[in-house]
Parts: C-alpha cells; sequence; structure tokens
C-alpha cells in the first residue's frame, strides 16, 4: 500500500473514470479497491471522483492551478502502475 500526498501540492482535483468491467480497467478497479480509502484517510479534504461508465478507456485526470488540466491513460495498466501514473500527477508542477 502506498500514502500518496495530494493536499498541499499544485493539483486541485483528480478524476478517475473506469468501466466496470473491462478487462482494460481491472488495474484500475484493483487501485480503487485496495488504495483509494488509505489515500482519501491521508488527503480528507481532496476531491478524489471516481466515474464508471461501461465500455470506457480508463483515464486519470489531473487538474491543477489555474485550470491547467493533464490527463494519463490507464488502459492495462497493473494495480502499481495506476499508484505511480497517480504519485506522478501529484508531484508535476
Amino acid at each position: 500500500m502506498m500514502s500518496v500526498k495530494l493536499a498541499g501540492t499544485a493539483l486541485r482535483e483528480v478524476r478517475i473514470h473506469l468501466c466496470q468491467k473491462s478487462p482494460a480497467s481491472a488495474g484500475v478497479r484493483a487501485f480503487i479497491e485496495n488504495d483509494y480509502v488509505a489515500i482519501k484517510k491521508a488527503n480528507p479534504q481532496f476531491p478524489i471522483l471516481i466515474r464508471e461508465a461501461s465500455g470506457i478507456v480508463p483515464r486519470i485526470f489531473a487538474r491543477y492551478e489555474h485550470g491547467v488540466e493533464k490527463v494519463a491513460t490507464l488502459e492495462n495498466l497493473s494495480r502499481e502502475k495506476v499508484q505511480s501514473t497517480l504519485a506522478n500527477l501529484a508531484a508535476r508542477v
């Protein structure tokens, strides 16, 4: 399990989009099942939005200060790769 610091960075919001059933979203589902609660407890006031829709490509959207937004595709990534993608987005300025 990992703890990602989200609050106190330039990051303002994280949105995770995934499909409930597709194999391409399996790593994202595993990440949410195993890591979401710990990350939310470490960042209780930080908005982390989970959006499920059938048949979509799993992605993570990171919104920063001044409306800047970055998107990363999570398609076919493992749970660990999803964790590192979130950590990399949190570290960006």
